[in-house]
């Protein structure tokens, strides 16, 4: 008669346990509750300023581009940081251990369901005649002791196929808490590949407009050096005529010798700007050489000061998001150290088949199974899970001190870069004022001496104010730009990013 399989006690049971633990399952998880911190902010942009008003500028909260690296409308940036995107090694690399926190999520959170798995195996066995096995029949029957132990001895052949199961019921939530310090962990791998981005970019960026200067300079330069060599040859054709002595000769060669002995550190230091780039690119030396050969493009305005709401900026700022979920992980860890404090139920099960003879491998009496809970209770440990307890909770303050000097942090890295900026566009201001004063002496200069007012020194002396005010005039257009990166990387870049996303 075929038998009811709800109504076999193995099977009774077997059921009944797995209701039990699936209610005790239903257990609260120990430890505390995350909740999120609210990070100490200034009220408005003018807050929270180390700068003297002199320094301030107006700061728009209109939201700043999500591709801010846009607002300085030069194609090439654009293309470097596209190529960036692609090859840089260090993007890939956080993209890596990004994919690395997401694969060992899904390891921990495997640890919730049973696991699961198949045995067989068939072996050629023979028992010892003076095993343990053998050890009863020197009781029971010892007259025949021989005759047992020679059949008992024979060489035989076992087959056995099964499945075992185990289920580690979540009661005080310790797998619960594992898997949120794993989601925290990846929220943390995502932070950092948003911090690997911004920082590629905005250090491309920065190279790019040190490099863009110090072309600048080296035109400005070469285009003096051109300037004077033609000056030295009309005062020597006049030195050779009579018109004058050898004194300006000498001065002018002097001026000229001063100018070309200039190109050599600024095409050493055109050449490192370049490899930095390259580097951060993924590129060897020289790659980038035609991408990033000089040019005189037309120079675009300066964008405005658009950098949203203080509020976002630690929405913002990757490494903000990346303490918050360290702290995070950190509060989940204390749930897991505390879970380990009460007891673990492990409901176990297997079946399968055994026999000695292959004709019989497969039937109904050659079943084997067990079924059932194993409990696992800790009493004494000389006070080690609650040590474990006590350091987590430790590690916890730990993470929360570090949020909040991250914060901190990150406000005195925005003033630092708003006021760098503002006291060089005033700057930039004087050193173009300069420029025309310098240029208009240099005119007035060349007249005196051309209607033999003056000799040739004050024309000289102007020459090289003016050259001088070139270069640090494109110097400063160049710094300018980089103060503005400063700011950018300083808020977190552009747009809004949520927590958990990895950047932009």
């Amino acid at each position: 008669m075929a038998c009811d399989p709800i109504r076999r006690p193995g099977t009774r049971f077997f059921l009944q346990a797995t209701l039990l633990v699936s209610c005790l399952g239903g257990c609260a998880a120990v430890g505390p509750d995350f909740t999120a911190p609210a990070p100490a902010q200034p009220a408005d942009w003018n807050s929270w300023r180390g700068a003297p008003e002199a320094l301030r500028d107006p700061v728009s909260t209109a939201a700043p581009s999500e591709r801010w690296w846009e607002t300085f409308q030069d194609a090439r940036l654009d293309a470097l940081l596209a190529q960036a995107r692609e090859a840089s090694p260090d993007l890939r690399t956080a993209a890596l251990r990004f994919a690395q926190s997401r694969l060992m999520r899904q390891t921990v959170a495997a640890q919730r369901g049973p696991d699961v798995g198949l045995s067989a195996g068939v072996s050629r066995q023979r028992q010892s005649e003076y095993g343990a096995g053998t050890r009863l029949l020197d009781a029971i029957a010892p007259d025949n002791r021989e005759q047992l132990v020679s059949v008992l001895s024979d060489p035989f052949t076992l087959y056995q196929a099964g499945f075992d199961m185990s289920w580690e019921i979540d009661l005080w939530g310790r797998v619960a808490r594992s898997i949120e310090a794993a989601d925290a962990d990846v929220d943390a791998s995502a932070a950092a590949l948003a911090q690997a981005r911004l920082s590629v970019a905005s250090e491309i960026a920065r190279d790019y407009f040190e490099l863009r200067g110090i072309q600048a300079q080296l035109q400005w330069l070469q285009e003096d050096i051109a300037a004077a060599r033609e000056s030295l040859d009309i005062l020597q054709a006049r030195r050779d005529g009579g018109q004058i002595d050898a004194l300006d000769v000498s001065r002018q060669q002097a001026l000229l010798a001063d100018l070309t002995g200039r190109l050599a550190p600024l095409r050493a230091q055109e050449a490192a700007a370049a490899n930095r780039i390259g580097f951060l690119a993924g590129q060897p030396p020289g790659a980038l050489r035609d991408m990033l050969a000089e040019t005189r493009d037309t120079d675009a305005p300066m964008p405005d000061l658009a950098l949203g709401l203080p509020s976002e900026v630690a929405l913002r700022r990757p490494d903000i998001r990346a303490a918050e979920a360290r702290l995070h992980a950190a509060t989940a860890d204390i749930g897991i150290a505390t879970a380990d404090l009460y007891p673990r139920i492990v409901l176990g099960a297997s079946f399968g088949y055994e026999s000695f003879k292959d004709g019989r491998f497969g039937e109904w009496g050659s079943r084997r199974w067990s079924v059932g809970p194993s409990l696992s209770l800790p009493l004494f440990d000389r006070g080690r899970r609650r040590s474990t307890v006590a350091l987590r909770e430790l590690a916890q303050q730990e993470a929360a001190v570090s949020y909040q000097q991250t914060v901190l942090r990150a406000w005195q890295e925005i003033d630092d870069a708003l006021t760098g900026y503002g006291a060089e566009r005033r700057r930039n201001i004087e050193l173009r004022r300069r420029l025309r004063a310098s240029s208009d002496a240099l005119e007035l200069a060349r007249a005196r001496h051309a209607g033999g007012m003056t000799d040739f020194l004050p024309e000289l002396d102007a020459r090289r104010t003016l050259s001088q005010a070139r270069r640090d005039l494109a110097q400063s257009d160049s710094q300018l730009r980089i103060g503005l990166v400063a700011i950018y990387k300083a808020i977190g870049g552009g747009g809004q990013v949520a927590p958990g996303v990895p950047g932009h």
